[in-house]
């Protein structure tokens, strides 16, 4: 096995898995740790895997887009974290538009079910967290099922949202950056953040650490969008204060 089939290898390995160690891979592929590292420098400066702790992980770029059932038990304590600290910047919301996505889907099971609310998402996984509330009401967007996160898209979904105003939208995206803003690797998932970023009174972006930096494939909207940026505190101080001259408060938990 040459050098660049070796390193393809390692990225599928670490791409299906969700994480794996130096030490894994030298044994998978009968190397020396040496070389292992070698080979993550260089996928690592492709932007395609990041390391962290003595861990690897997948960067969520153009090319990979992590399923809902993946994204539930990567770094869940996290996000867990961050959906309680999103729900409760809620204030007096009424309306509110929800993402797809692992960090959504907790934001929603945290939201309050003692008051009136309205829902809308494009989301199965939302719906089905909040839609057995008695004072909640759910407004699903229409249009095609995407089956790996389980949510609408295309223009059936965004000419319905086109037509509200939410008080409060909380976001995902594959990738935040200072440069290139946020980001998502599918146009059509794009189309419909853009547009909830446009029906929104309020925005508030909730993602894990590893979020920030990496620039997927479409570019749905910038930082300055923003109104709350809610991480965790793997996210050096320093560079949450830059993405805080930006506009956004940056809340880490």
């Amino acid at each position: 096995m040459d050098a660049e089939d070796r390193r393809r290898g390692m990225l599928e390995l670490v791409r299906s898995t969700g994480s794996v160690d130096v030490v894994r891979l030298a044994e998978e592929f009968a190397v020396s740790r040496e070389t292992v590292r070698r080979d993550l420098n260089v996928l690592e400066d492709h932007g395609l895997v990041r390391r962290r702790h003595g861990g690897v992980y997948p960067v969520a770029g153009a090319g990979l887009e992590t399923t809902l059932a993946f994204r539930s038990t990567h770094r869940a304590p996290e996000k867990s974290r961050i959906a309680a600290a999103a729900a409760g910047l809620l204030s007096d919301a009424e309306t509110v538009f929800i993402d797809e996505g692992f960090t959504p889907q907790l934001i929603a099971e945290a939201l309050p079910r003692d008051r009136p609310l309205t829902i809308v998402t494009a989301s199965l996984a939302v719906v089905s967290a909040v839609a057995t509330s008695a004072q909640t009401d759910v407004l699903l967007l229409g249009g095609r099922v995407r089956q790996g996160a389980m949510a609408t898209v295309d223009h059936w979904a965004v000419r319905m949202l086109s037509d509200f105003v939410v008080d409060l939208a909380y976001l995902g995206a594959n990738g935040i950056s200072r440069t290139h803003g946020l980001t998502t690797p599918d146009p059509a998932v794009g189309q419909v953040k853009a547009q909830a970023i446009r029906a929104a009174r309020r925005r508030v972006f909730a993602g894990v650490h590893t979020k920030f930096g990496p620039a997927s494939f479409c570019r749905f909207g910038d930082v300055g969008d923003l109104d709350t940026i809610v991480t965790g505190t793997g996210l050096p101080a320093a560079e949450a204060h830059r993405y805080q001259l930006l506009g956004p408060k940056v809340i880490r938990v």
